[in-house]
Order: structure tokens, then sequence, then C-alpha cells
């Protein structure tokens, strides 16, 4: 969710209230609250632009992105988003309508201050009122000539918000007192609590008054990110209800990652839920290692099995087998952007065979995102150069590359700074730098006529130039190609896809182990400890940051490697948690899924329901071009026909359960959401009737040997459900049987049903 616009000196909704309303609501606050006397050069000596003027337009919004700070200002007005060009500004303020926004001989008269008083009309409405603070402030700095100071000359080293780390609030106290100390290069130091812009993340938790007090709205966590001139620090606030604490003892584990999350469930007053049973426990862990159901016979084994360690031991089975590898090489593909209309047939399935190997045989995720940054030569001779024909523009490049390797949403600062991050246009523009002599050779004998505007053609090669430069717009000069966070650019002659290649397989990558980390928490765990998992940014900070720097540092010693990190999360018991809470325990289950107090309840993607309805009525599916008996997960790309149309059930069903196009660099292309067409696929779809009615399927073959119907309903239930029926499903599911008059119809009703239970449908 995109922060929510906090303008502190309105204590009323998140967006801007026009006319008088705002005015009588200023009033109020005025009456209740006392003026604030701003601290340092406002109460003595000159104002200072850089360290108060900007920082107050900030504050009020005026140089936010949906007012004048928007790429094309607005009413003829244009500032810097949030002050981040100085030079600029000022010169917007002082020298354009002839000097009209800012009247040294009137200051009253200056259009800054009539039209934020609403004195003037004004389409942003009232800003402040002319007692507050502000006014005064920018009063002062007009009538003393408006004086600026050299940006050279001092930067802003250090923000300090205090209180410091995260904040527990517990009944009855409802408030705590924010401030903020800036510290500049010069040494000095300013309380700025009266000039900071602040948002926070979730509406309807707390809301900030102008003295600074940080008060209780609604029980929850928010982070208020606190802005000063171009620094941005967060503050994670949890006002927790009145319930119990939790007993230390709930709470034992010798599992690091348990002892990590138990901590903070204690300062949250979250008892953690029970171990699930052993039945959800077996469904969950094949559907979320290798993606498929256990067959009945390994179910009967797991369930009759009395060893204590038995679930350590599946685990170590299931990162064994040959599925694993399918499975986690689909993740990846969908990332990265295997499909045909870019790669064609034959790309997409040597990149997907490449993918599947590197799974299987364990190797470090550095040196495979190594190879794939790396790579040029031959798509179908060197499968990795698979990834750059996808992406064909140096920016599109730049903006994948940080969002699948290193968490990072970069895409704000192709513009302007990036309202939210660190990360500057000169960031942006000097990281796609590295992306821009890439250049494609289609061989003649390969050429094929274009398919829906795009180059549809058979193998071709990757290879970098010795020249070519992208121009970074605002300077309008060559960007010197940098890595994100390196102070420095890369030498003129230096190879820069090696170079990018060789930062991405260093472990000490700040980014990369964190990133890869999160993807497979969230994987694993139905949500990232960052959510999105691919927005690791200031404002989005994690939900348990000891735990993600804890399996970070793991995650090097392992040397970089998915099947011990996969092994270490899902044999801890939070992993093996119950969906349902702990006995007696009234917490929401939104607040729940956060903290992982408790498993998450999830749909099963597209090609886990398929294989296993497919699996249950033991009947295979055909993919169009593909042998068939080909699981959905085995399928290394939904067939072009399939996208026009010219498609088959399977096609459709995948579709209709958000398999992605994979035409963005993002898991938000995958939907699991539920919709009426996924419900008519189940209820009346052609596949689902087609698995039901085929006469040699599960039923069939059951029926054929002469299995009694106690028998037969106990398999399905082992095959779809993983348990044992209970007594009271075995009595009205035997009498529907029983009453029928076509055994084989009854059955398939009951194997119909237990399709569409919620039980089979979803990862418990």
């Amino acid at each position: 969710m995109l922060p929510i616009l906090f303008a502190v000196a309105i204590q009323a909704a998140p967006t801007p209230v026009m006319g008088s309303g705002l005015a009588a609501l200023f009033a109020a606050v005025s009456a209740t609250t006392p003026p604030l006397e701003p601290s340092g050069p406002t109460t003595a000596g000159e104002v200072s632009f850089l360290r108060e003027v900007l920082p107050v337009l900030t504050r009020a919004g005026c140089n936010a992105g949906a007012c004048h700070g928007n790429l094309n200002g607005k009413g003829g007005f244009k500032l810097s988003l949030k002050g981040e060009d100085p030079a600029a500004d000022y010169a917007a303020l002082t020298r354009d309508l002839g000097g009209r926004r800012t009247n040294v001989h009137a200051p009253e008269q200056s259009l800054i201050l009539l039209k934020a008083t609403g004195m003037v009309p004004h389409e942003g409405g009232i800003r402040f009122p002319s007692q507050s603070p502000e006014y005064r402030l920018l009063h002062r700095w007009i009538a003393s000539g408006c004086p600026r100071e050299d940006a050279s000359q001092v930067t802003l080293r250090r923000l300090q918000v205090t209180p410091t780390g995260e904040q527990y609030i517990y009944p009855p106290q409802e408030s705590f007192r924010l401030q903020v100390t800036a510290e500049f290069s010069d040494g000095s130091r300013q309380d700025v609590t009266h000039l900071i812009a602040a948002e926070f993340t979730t509406l309807g938790v707390a809301r900030l008054t102008p003295a600074g007090e940080v008060v209780r709205e609604g029980y929850g966590t928010t982070v208020l990110l606190v802005r000063y001139w171009n620094q941005v620090q967060p503050l994670r606030i949890v006002f927790v209800p009145n319930r119990p604490p939790v007993p230390d003892a709930t709470v034992a584990s010798e599992h690091e990652i348990d002892r990590l999350i138990f901590q903070r469930l204690q300062r949250l007053r979250l008892p953690p839920a029970p171990p699930a049973s052993d039945e959800v426990f077996l469904r969950r862990a094949y559907l979320d290692a290798i993606g498929v159901l256990p067959t009945v016979e390994e179910t009967r084994a797991f369930l009759a099995d009395p060893d204590p360690h038995k679930r350590e031991k599946l685990i170590d089975q299931l990162l064994a087998r040959p599925e694993f590898a399918e499975h986690w090489a689909l993740k990846w593909a969908d990332v990265l952007r295997n499909e045909e209309k870019t790669l064609d047939r034959k790309g997409v399935g040597v990149f997907q065979r490449w993918l599947a190997t590197q799974m299987a045989i364990d190797r470090p995720l550095p040196e495979m995102a190594r190879e794939l940054l790396g790579a040029t030569g031959s798509t179908y001779a060197h499968p990795p150069a698979n990834f750059w024909r996808a992406i064909r523009e140096p920016l599109a490049r730049a903006e994948s590359v940080a969002q699948v390797f290193l968490g990072l949403r970069i895409g704000c600062a192709r513009c302007h700074n990036h309202p939210f991050d660190r990360w500057t246009m000169d960031d942006y523009y000097q990281f796609a730098a590295l992306f821009a002599r890439i250049d494609y050779r289609i061989l003649e004998n390969n050429r094929r006529d274009r398919f829906d505007g795009h180059e549809f053609v058979g193998e071709q090669v990757v290879f970098q130039k010795r020249e070519g430069e992208l121009i970074h717009p605002r300077t309008g000069q060559p960007a010197r190609p940098r890595l994100l966070g390196s102070p420095s650019p890369l030498p003129p002659d230096a190879d820069r896809l090696g170079a990018i290649a060789q930062w991405m397989a260093d472990l000490d990558n700040p980014f990369f182990a964190a990133a890869q980390v999160n993807r497979v928490w969230k994987h694993l765990m139905g949500r990232g400890l960052v959510e999105p998992n691919d927005d690791m940014s200031l404002n989005n900070p994690p939900s348990h940051p000891e735990v993600l720097a804890w399996l970070v540092e793991d995650f090097r010693r392992q040397g970089g490697r998915l099947k011990p990190l996969v092994r270490r999360i899902m044999t801890s018991r939070t992993y093996q948690a119950a969906s349902q809470p702990a006995e007696g325990h009234s917490a929401n289950s939104a607040e729940a899924e956060i903290y992982h107090a408790q498993a998450i309840i999830r749909p099963l993607t597209a090609e886990e329901l398929l294989d296993a309805c497919s699996q249950v009525c033991a009947v295979p599916v055909a993919f169009q071009g593909y042998p068939a008996g080909l699981r959905a997960q085995q399928l290394p790309a939904l067939p072009l026909p399939a996208r026009r149309g010219a498609d088959r059930p399977a096609e459709r069903f995948l579709k209709t359960f958000g398999k992605p196009d994979r035409l963005l660099t993002c898991e938000c292309e995958r939907h699991t959401d539920p919709h009426l067409l996924q419900a008519f696929q189940l209820l009346s779809g052609d596949l689902i009737h087609q698995m039901l009615t085929e006469p040699n399927n599960r039923l069939g073959q059951l029926l054929q040997s002469g299995h009694k119907d106690q028998e037969i309903l106990t398999e399905l239930y082992l095959a779809a459900l993983c348990r044992y029926p209970t007594a009271e499903e075995q009595k009205r599911l035997l009498r529907h049987v029983g009453q029928a008059s076509d055994r084989r119809a009854a059955w398939e009703d009951v194997l119909w049903a237990i399709l569409n239970s919620k039980e089979f449908l979803l990862r418990r």
C-alpha cells in the first residue's frame, strides 16, 4: 500500500480540505494547542532557506507530487519534488512572475503566503493559517530579503528521531512525544521537530499533532516516515490492544527462527498458534517444497510413522526429489520473463531446462545470478542469454535487475529523486548505464515474421558493444555507469556486464542476499518478511528485522544455496504452525499473518491446482504442442496459440487461475484472487467434467477392481486431502452412494464435491 500523506499541521483527513472548513479547523487547533516556537536560526538571526524554508514547503505539501512538485508543476508554478533541487526552487520562488511570489518590500503581499493562507483563491486549499509558525517563518525569510546559502557548503549529515527503535505502546498509555534532531556537516545540531513532514503508512492507527505528539487512533501497527530536507527516517509504532501477556513457556523453541519470532510475538502479546496436525503439515510441505500432493501410499506411511523426527526426514526427502527443481525453476521463470512471445518455443524450453538444472544441483544463487547477468552469446547454445533477449531497453533492464536480484523498486527515480527511498536520479541513470551497450544479432537463417509488434524470431546472439552511452535527461550528458550504492563510477573501459555480474555474486552484496531470502520466505510462508517482497525500501521495513538479518547471515554461511535455506525455514515451528489461532486468542487474522503468529491460508497456484486435480483423478492433461502427461509445473510457458484464443481446456484453466503471461518482471503478475470464472471452471468446466467422467480414472480403476465403498472413500480422501474421512463424513457420503441408482455417478458427485471443497483448493 502506498504511504498515506499526513500533513502534520492538519489533524484531519490526509487529503487536502478546501475552503473555510479547513480555516475553522485550524482555528480549533490553535485554540487547543500552544503555538510552536521554532528553534535554531528562526529565533535569532537569518532564516535558512535550506534548513527551514524548504522543509516548511515540504511539510505543507507544496512540493508533493500531487501539487507543485508534479513533473509539470501546477498552475504555472513548479517546485522540485520534496525539495530535491534547492537552486531551482529558489529561482522559482524569487524570480518567476517578476518576483510576485516573494515580495521583499511587502512580504504579506507575497503570493506564497496569500495562497497558502487562502487570502487569494488556491486550488490546493489552505496549507497553514496566518497565525501559524509556518507563516511567521516564511514572512521573516521574505522580509529579510530571501537570503540563501550555498547548498555545497552545508549538508544534512544525520537525522535522529527520538525515541529510537520500535515503539510498543501498551494500555493505558495512549501517546508519546516525538523529537527530531538534525546534525549538519558544519557540526551544528538543531531541533527540527516543528519542520518535519510526516507520513503514516497505515490510516487510522495514529496521528501526529503540531506539537510532535503521536496519538493513538486505533490499535495496530504503522510506520511513521519522518522527512526532513533530503533524509527520511522510519519509525515503527505498535499500539498493542489490551490483552494478557504471553508466558515464556508458550514460546519455547530451540530453533533460531522461532526464538526471534516468539520474542516479537511476546512484545505484541500474540500467542503463537499450536503446531499443525500431521495431515495438514504433510499436505503443506509437499505443496510448498515440490508443488504436488503426496500419493496415497506416501500419506498412509507418514501418518502411521511414530518417529518424532519424521517431519525433518520428510523435508530432506522432498528437497532431494526431482520435482523440487521443477517447482522452484517455475518461480524463477515467472520473474525472468521466460515466455514464447519474446523468446520463441525453443528459447523458452532451453531456458527452463537450464533453470531446473541449477535448482537440481543446488547451485548457489549468487553464482546463478552472475551467469544470468553476464550472459552473452547464442540464446540456444547459452540459455542464460535469454534473460537479456526478453528485456530490450536499458531502463527496463535496470529496473528489472533491481527488482528481481536486489528487491528494489527504483522506477520512481526515473523522473525525480525517489520520494520514499534513498535513490536519486543520478543513481538510477548511472545504474541503467551499465546496460546501455547490450545488443542483439538475429541470424539470417532464423529470421521470421513479426508477431504482435515484436520480433518473433529463432536464435539470436546477445553481445556487448564497445560503445554507446545512456544520456542523463537532467544533465544532457552521458551517464557514467555505477553500481547501486557504490560511491564511484566504473572506469571508462570496464566490462559493464562483468562488473554487475561479479557484484551480484559477492555474498557481501548488501541487497542480493536479503532479496533472495525474503523471496523464499514469501513462497514458503505466504507473506514476505518485507511485503511486497520486491519493495525493500526505507518506508517498508520488515515485520521481523532480526529474522531477516539472521537468515541473511545463515544464507551466506551456507554459500548462498537454496536448499539449506528452504530446509531452515521449513523445519521451524513457525512454518509448521496451524492456521488457526491459539485457543482463546482473539487477535485479528491480518495482524496474526503479518507477524506469522499462525500459518497463512492461501489458494493453490494455477499449476498446483491443475496438477492436484489431475493427480487425484488420475487423468493426465494435454497441453497444445507438448506431449501428453506433462505436469503443469513442467510446462515451460503457456503456448502462444493459447493466448490468441485457440486454447485447450488445460490452458484455459491455467489462465483462469492466474498463471502469468510473464510480460512483467514482478511476481505481482500472478494473481490468486478468486473470481466468478474460477467457480465456473470448478463447478461446470470442461476440464473437470472430463476428469470426473474419464472411464479409466481413479474412480473407474477402484470400481473395476471391486473395492468397497468405504475403501473408495478413504482413498479419495487420502489422495485429495491427505487425511482419513471423519465419522460424520463417512456416514453422509456413504449414505448418498448407497441410495443412488447409479453407483458410478454417485461417486462422481462425491469426487466433484471434494475437488470443490475449500480444504482441497487451499493450502492451509
